[in-house]
């Protein structure tokens, strides 16, 4: 299995674009209401603190790769290479690239197998978001209030104690 995980205040603000757009769900209501719910693990998804934590225990017991999505927006060759590694597999340059293309973020946004664009408005509204948004690390900055991030903080804290999941919020 090969698991990959972000940061939690860029899935936040992730989770809540894609709950404005997803009319399978109810509506998010406000960023600032949002936030708290996940926060204390209230969205539907659950929490991401705990969802994060129990991968990374299962890597114990069973084969598991947990890559860092900012990993892998900052390296995707050295990030791709760990996979083929893990997958005892070994890829010439040639593949290796194509497979660096073909999943870039900006590959993957114009796929409609991937974007949900080939799903109508009333399962994926694209007016209210796109699916594949922006795909870079750091954006919660433009969301988070000063308040807000040192609340996010102080619960990450507390949640993670005792984790040596090591997570970058921007590049």
């Amino acid at each position: 299995m090969i698991y990959l995980a972000r940061n939690a205040k860029d899935v936040a603000v992730s989770y809540y674009h894609f709950d404005l757009m997803n009319n399978l769900e109810p509506v998010p209501g406000p960023w600032e209401e949002y936030l708290e719910r996940f926060m204390t693990g209230n969205v539907a998804y659950g929490s991401w603190f705990n969802h994060v934590k129990s991968w990374w225990k299962k890597k114990e017991e069973h084969p598991i790769l947990f890559l860092y999505y900012e990993d892998m927006k900052e390296d995707p060759k050295r990030e791709v290479k760990k996979i083929v590694r893990f997958l005892e597999k070994n890829l010439n340059d040639e593949v290796l690239n194509k497979i660096i293309h073909h999943t870039s973020f900006e590959m993957m946004k114009d796929n409609p197998l991937v974007n949900y664009t080939h799903l109508p408005s009333t399962m994926m509204d694209h007016s209210k978001s796109s699916f594949m948004r922006k795909g870079t690390a750091g954006d919660w900055k433009n969301h988070f209030t000063v308040a807000q991030n040192e609340k996010f903080d102080v619960i990450y804290k507390k949640e993670m104690s005792g984790t040596e999941l090591q997570f970058r919020t921007e590049i």
